[in-house]
């Protein structure tokens, strides 16, 4: 051939990447390849392999539509080496291209293996930017040497000004930048849930669901009921189901909780968003319209919109800025190994056990139930930062490194020691009790403090300040807990630590 291979990955299934922006249909190959390097180097949720390889199938499909040539190689083809390097080597073998064409991956190691390619390959290889985000890595550069990325919340006032998403001239809609204290409302008991749409595989989603049962049978999670929109046309009515039908009620309810109800409120768009298959600016723009056309509520709105262009492009700024050192600190020195009820779900802890429990359903959890549930155990257990990190990589069918890192790493352990979030967001049972209804019908009580049937998260709360009592006493965001501690008889601490030392050593 006298054109390019067009390397596309997994979570590049859009049109519009940047490695298929000036494709020449009549010289040019798309390349895909399913390799179990990619499913196997975490032990992935059989949900998320299944997904991303029936999206990947279908993208194929779409572009073949279209009179592309797709040199597809699926995971149980005959001379599958199992890996990018060695499939991409083979493809320029068949091939004989003038350059491979790739946009630049979404983890650290994957950028690694590519900047081998350019040495081991007899043809150029040409990385390009991922051009699907707001901010590009220059422009996060520029803004950290102008002091605009030491926060979230500055960042995203920045990004809201650049892209005029939620502004009225230079001021914010609504009069303020962010409406997070009107959405932390407990979920009342009679309000109806409204059901969420999902999609049944068709026959080559199936094909795949069998594929992954065979080969992935022994990885953790449930592979049926699938739901997953696996095409650009079921993202979209997804997309169009969240803003009709729950966004009007995710701003009051984002925080909220129910044994359950595994989605509330929630968009469930995330695993289209980070493979492709929707785009975030379109995303963005559907859910202002919302708000200007009167359909959903400005704390809804801004709440939503700042997931997405506030938090995803921070932490996707940030691990590409502070990549491959970030992801080895561990601040507070957390060593313990992750307690087996992580993979079983296996816990008289209700509040655990329920998150846990959607995890294995749907590889899927909210995003309160992965900060204050499962990763508030997690910092106050003193879990090793790597390990809790690789399981929130292989359960959650939209993680990528790039952005399940930061998140884990920075707001979930406090490893990076307050670059991204400025204080550990340790709480205590009342906080788990309050946002949800897990703690009824619970083995513990979060009235109590002490004891054998007190709240574990009680204990592990004020035992985690007294073991981080050096390095994070003096951080202002904690004084008020730290002067109650301050005050808390020395008995009474020793009760502490002692609860604590007995549940932790009784975990398998």
């Amino acid at each position: 051939m006298n054109g390019h291979l067009r390397f596309v990955l997994g979570d590049q299934l859009t049109r519009e990447v940047s490695s298929l922006a000036d494709l020449d249909p009549a010289r040019d190959i798309v390349l895909m390849v399913e390799v179990e390097a990619e499913a196997r180097y975490v032990p992935h949720h059989k949900q998320k392999i299944a997904f991303l390889l029936a999206a990947m199938r279908h993208f194929a499909q779409a572009l073949r539509a279209e009179g592309i040539r797709v040199d597809y190689v699926r995971l149980d083809d005959a001379g599958n080496t199992q890996s990018f390097t060695g499939e991409l080597a083979r493809a320029v073998a068949r091939h004989a291209p003038a350059s491979v064409i790739v946009t630049e991956p979404g983890e650290w190691r994957v950028r690694e293996m590519m900047a081998d390619w350019a040495e081991t390959l007899p043809v150029p290889v040409h990385i390009r930017e991922d051009d699907r985000f707001f901010c590009s890595h220059a422009e996060f550069a520029a803004l950290g040497r102008a002091r605009k990325t030491g926060r979230m919340e500055f960042f995203y006032r920045e990004m809201r000004r650049r892209t005029g998403l939620l502004m009225r001239g230079d001021a914010p809609e609504g009069g303020q930048w962010n409406f997070d204290p009107e959405n932390r409302r407990a979920l009342p008991r009679s309000l109806r849930v409204p059901p969420r749409r999902r999609f049944a595989p068709d026959a080559l989603t199936r094909e795949v669901i069998d594929l992954v049962a065979a080969r992935f049978g022994g990885h953790f999670g449930d592979l049926e009921p699938f739901g997953w929109a696996v095409t650009r046309a079921d993202a979209l009515r997804a997309l169009d189901h969240f803003i009709e039908d729950t966004l009007p009620g995710f701003g009051d309810y984002q925080d909220a909780m129910k044994a359950g109800e595994d989605f509330l409120f929630h968009s469930l768009i995330s695993p289209y968003l980070n493979c492709g298959l929707l785009t975030a600016r379109e995303v963005c723009a559907r859910a202002e319209e919302a708000f200007r056309s009167g359909a959903a509520p400005i704390n809804a709105v801004e709440g939503f919109i700042r997931q997405i262009l506030g938090w995803r492009e921070f932490v996707r700024g940030l691990y590409w800025a502070e990549m491959p050192a970030y992801a080895g600190s561990n601040h507070l020195g957390a060593t313990r190994d992750l307690p087996v009820m992580y993979w079983t779900g296996e816990t008289p802890m209700r509040c655990m056990a329920e998150c846990i429990g959607a995890t294995r359903r749907h590889a899927y959890a909210h995003h309160i139930q992965r900060l204050m549930v499962t990763g508030n155990f997690a910092l106050l257990a003193g879990v090793a930062p790597a390990q809790i990190e690789e399981w929130y990589l292989a359960v959650y069918a939209d993680a990528f490194e790039w952005v399940e890192l930061p998140n884990v790493h920075g707001m979930v352990m406090h490893a990076d020691g307050g670059r991204l979030g400025s204080k550990p967001y340790a709480a205590s049972g009342a906080y788990i009790d309050r946002m949800s209804d897990y703690c009824k019908g619970c083995a513990f009580d979060p009235k109590i403090k002490r004891g054998p049937g007190a709240c574990p998260f009680n204990y592990l709360y004020w035992n985690f300040l007294i073991e981080n009592e050096t390095v994070l006493s003096a951080n202002p965001r904690l004084a008020m807990p730290y002067r109650t501690l301050a005050r808390m008889p020395a008995a009474q601490r020793t009760e502490i630590v002692a609860d604590a030392t007995a549940f932790l050593a009784g975990l398998p």
